[in-house]
């Protein structure tokens, strides 16, 4: 297995190997990457391994697993790193994870409510678990504390990054006074869990993507590329309906001031019924190992879905590759079919 040290020292020699040799000394990722597991977040971090957590069908605990390749993930072994509690704001669905290097802490963001049935379990609010050692697959677990946010309303969807040295936090939460579902929000953190500043609303689902079934933005995700930030997020219910959406920020402006983020007219990623892809999206960006741009994304395979689609439980953790416009966008283009990923 080629790492970008060994290849680059190995160039010499690979050039001389034939074509169809040096191509398959890279693993191939077959769709889906990993089966019944929604809302996947996959980073490739400076140790080397690529990370992935995900929501579970069960919506009972938080999981992790790594792997040196993004074909790994499919077969990696997935550690348990907490369970939902027996009581409590954090004893029902768990919701949405993230994982994070926050002040040299493993930080894992996600959303919960509490057990016991009716309209309560629905009461989701945003929460953390913090690592007590450097390896999150052999460290310990526990909870951090519940995200302080302008008001006690529902919130899911948190993801970090940072920008010019400052970090950020992103999310979907319910606004008093604004009939929606959930909003785009985005603050500066002082600690994983507090603002450092008031924050700014990004995004309302007011197009008519946006509000089919349920009036959602959720699932804020960064890319930064070409003189860029792209805010990539999904709308609408979670049945074939789920799309992806996406503001667009330049790097050097003022990323608090919601008038300096434009968001595109049209989805820009949908079902496709052409390659039996529905339901696309809350996704996150990583790169393969030669470096490559990699969307990664759930969605199901089939149409038709008996229930609720939060209960339904295929969901599967998906990855393509995609291209950039002349003016620096991302193109994501269509969904891709059940199989081996071709490369771009």
């Amino acid at each position: 297995m080629l790492t970008r040290r060994s290849f680059m020292a190995g160039a010499t020699t690979a050039m001389a190997l034939p074509s169809i040799v040096r191509a398959a000394s890279a693993p191939t990722i077959v769709n889906p990457v990993v089966r019944q597991r929604a809302d996947a977040q996959v980073f490739r971090h400076t140790d080397g391994w690529y990370y992935m957590t995900g929501s579970v069908p069960e919506y009972d605990r938080l999981v992790l697993r790594r792997s040196k390749t993004l074909a790994g993930l499919t077969t990696a072994t997935e550690k348990i790193l907490w369970r939902h509690l027996p009581s409590g704001p954090m004893s029902g669905f768990i919701w949405a994870p993230e994982m994070h290097l926050i002040d040299g802490h493993w930080t894992m963001y996600f959303a919960a409510g509490p057990s016991g049935g009716g309209e309560d379990v629905f009461r989701i609010r945003t929460f953390a678990v913090v690592c007590d050692g450097p390896d999150p697959m052999t460290g310990n677990w526990s909870v951090l504390g519940q995200l302080q946010t302008e008001w006690d309303s529902f919130t899911l969807d948190s993801t970090s990054f940072v920008h010019k040295g400052q970090r950020y936090l992103a999310w979907a939460q319910s606004e008093p006074g604004i009939a929606t579902n959930s909003n785009l929000y985005l603050a500066p953190l002082k600690t994983a869990l507090t603002l450092a500043s008031k924050p700014v609303r990004l995004s309302v689902p007011t197009l008519d993507w946006e509000i089919q079934g349920f009036k959602v933005n959720e699932a804020p995700a960064l890319l930064t590329r070409n003189g860029k930030l792209f805010m990539t997020y999904s709308a609408s219910a979670t049945d074939a309906r789920y799309c992806m959406g996406m503001l667009t920020c330049n790097v050097d402006a003022d990323l608090m001031n919601a008038a300096n983020w434009s968001k595109s007219p049209v989805p820009v990623f949908k079902t496709s019924t052409t390659h039996k892809v529905f339901g696309p999206g809350h996704n996150s960006f990583t790169v393969d190992e030669r470096g490559r741009d990699v969307l990664v994304y759930h969605a199901r395979d089939y149409l038709e879905i008996k229930g609720d689609p939060l209960f339904d439980p295929n969901r599967d953790t998906r990855m393509q590759y995609f291209r950039y416009r002349p003016d620096g966008s991302p193109d994501f283009g269509e969904p891709v079919a059940n199989g081996p990923l071709r490369r771009l």
